[in-house]
């Protein structure tokens, strides 16, 4: 029998929500990745039996955890393994007046640990979204374009080297703090884009995601508070948060940067995210995503002045792909550069991205949107409409795909172009 549905959502909210804090505390202190991620599901699973028979705890949360850490001790037990504070916690009792309401969230650091020497690179952002953000293999794997079952073998087997490894929590410092932290702010930014952009996580779900973006990256300002780049993606995390509602209208319609009723825009927001980079510019170590929070703070002055500056952030694109060429910035360069010195310019740049990356642009939505909307600038209406076609195809959310569909058959019409698409 399954159990009622009201029990059954409650119990996967504290999963969505709170599995990150709760994995990171268990690892934190049995130092098992895997035994603990074990632990925490079956604690989730006894939830799901226990509570529509004896009711909801008030802290769910805790009652969770207490039943990972006794799951957890009794493997202990089992390895012959000696510990105080295991001994400790297998004594206590299950009742929810014993379940703790509060305890540290040791997130940080478990992000710092999944950016282990030991894990491979390419895979510490996937770890990272899975042990630390609760995000499902395939989830992963669909942002990623990879297969479901590619991703969840490479998950298992990098834990499993993890594990093989001395763990330490400690915050790394000097070179090592360096090459870590960039892993760590780029999973955290991926978090956030996925949730924004509703890819793969959607409604609830993703405006929780949000929240927790927006805390760690407030959490890694305030233990690093000497880093630019962490108050860098604080700032650009404000400047996106700020135009959130203004990205769908009321009518539920796509509304891309440059169509976007600023009046919607969270002033106070912007107003923080303007000091935060401000305080980042302020050590003069420039890097990527204070280049992206500054180009997010240059479109924002149309709330003032009513114009973009375009030439000033084709000037921040430039910078930006010196210090990242990924293809996201070139095709946002391109854009840029099309709108301040013209649509061939901007062709121009996308015809060198092509060439350089032929396999990356197939699967690149922006790139075909782009290329759409500085060709039909150019007056050339077959490759506009082909392009758009192409994007559409591309498309997984409903609305953005109905704004494609809208401006292919504007292309159709050869009517005078609007502002090309720049969010």
């Amino acid at each position: 029998m399954s159990p009622p549905t009201d029990t059954r959502l409650i119990v996967e909210k504290v999963a969505r929500v709170s599995y990150g804090r709760l994995l990171a505390f268990l690892v934190s202190r049995f130092r098992d990745l895997q035994r603990a991620e074990d632990a925490l599901s079956d604690a989730l699973v006894t939830a799901l039996d226990r509570w529509p028979k004896e009711g909801v705890p008030s802290s769910p949360e805790g009652w969770i955890l207490t039943v990972a850490k006794r799951n957890l001790l009794m493997l202990s037990r089992h390895d012959r393994v000696e510990d105080a504070f295991a001994r400790a916690t297998l004594e206590a009792p299950l009742e929810d007046e014993e379940a703790p309401s509060t305890f540290p969230d040791e997130r940080l650091r478990m992000l710092f640990l999944c950016a282990h020497a030991s894990v491979e690179p390419s895979m510490r952002m996937p770890l990272m979204l899975q042990v630390v953000l609760g995000l499902e293999a395939k989830q992963i794997a669909a942002a990623l374009l990879v297969s479901p079952s590619a991703m969840a073998q490479r998950l298992v087997r990098t834990k499993a080297r993890l594990n093989g490894e001395e763990i330490s929590f400690e915050i790394p410092s000097g070179d090592e703090l360096e090459s870590k932290l960039f892993s760590v702010l780029e999973t955290i930014y991926a978090a956030y884009g996925l949730a924004l952009d509703g890819i793969m996580i959607t409604g609830a779900a993703a405006a929780e995601m949000r929240e927790e973006a927006l805390y760690l990256v407030e959490l890694v300002v305030s233990l690093l508070p000497n880093e630019p780049e962490p108050m860098g993606l604080l700032a650009l995390i404000l400047f996106c948060e700020s135009r959130s509602r203004a990205r769908i209208s009321d009518a539920g319609d796509f509304v891309p940067l440059h169509a976007q009723d600023t009046s919607r825009w969270n002033t106070a927001q912007i107003l923080s995210a303007e000091q935060w980079l401000s305080r980042a510019s302020s050590l003069r170590r420039p890097g990527p995503l204070q280049l992206e929070a500054a180009i997010q703070s240059a479109h924002s002055q149309r709330a003032a002045t009513g114009v973009v500056p375009w030439w000033g952030i084709a000037e921040l694109y430039s910078s930006l792909v010196s210090f990242a060429p990924t293809v996201g910035a070139r095709v946002a360069q391109a854009i840029a550069v099309g709108e301040s010195e013209g649509p061939s310019q901007g062709l121009r740049l996308l015809d060198a991205l092509e060439r350089d990356e032929p396999k990356r642009i197939n699967s690149h939505q922006p790139f075909w949107v782009a290329r759409a909307e500085l060709s039909f600038r150019s007056q050339d209406f077959s490759l506009a409409k082909g392009s758009m076609i192409r994007a559409i195809g591309l498309s997984d959310r409903s609305e953005i795909r109905a704004y494609l569909i809208a401006r292919a058959a504007y292309f159709d019409s050869r009517a005078v172009p609007r502002a090309s698409v720049d969010d």
